[in-house]
């Protein structure tokens, strides 16, 4: 008998590539404030965490992959987008126009170092059926 159970029951860790590791190290830990969690090993890659996700920063040419920054945002939660903005800002992040008001949400849209797309994200709309899929 199959099980009914979910096959898949979290995500573990995103991966962010970069081509430099030591300027992605100091931006997500220092410019971005989160939390430290591990390094690879002697390989260039090291975790930080994100709330409820891990990001995982690797130089992908280290294992044997191609380097390409990832053009689709990943939304990073923030209590107040337009002061994590300014934040940001004055620690020298530069972004990609203006802060989006979609009806549901704020949104600003920068790169970090290696190019890859990221989102200060806020929601300030509930959801409509949030118990269900």
């Amino acid at each position: 008998m199959a099980s009914t159970a979910p096959l898949i029951t979290g995500v573990d860790f995103v991966t962010i590539p970069t081509d430099d590791f030591d300027a992605s190290f100091r931006f997500y830990g220092e410019t971005l404030g989160l939390p430290f969690v591990k390094r690879w090993g002697d390989m260039p890659a090291a975790e930080f965490q994100a709330g409820n996700v891990t990001l995982a920063i690797m130089d992908p040419t280290a294992f044997g992959q191609e380097f390409r920054p990832h053009e689709a945002p990943l939304a990073l939660r923030v209590d107040d987008v337009a002061d994590a903005r300014s934040r940001l800002q004055e620690a020298g992040v530069e972004f990609l126009g203006d802060t989006i008001d979609s009806g549901v949400c704020h949104q600003a849209i920068f790169r970090d170092p290696a190019g890859n797309t990221l989102d200060l994200h806020h929601r300030y709309a509930p959801t409509a059926g949030a118990d269900s899929a």
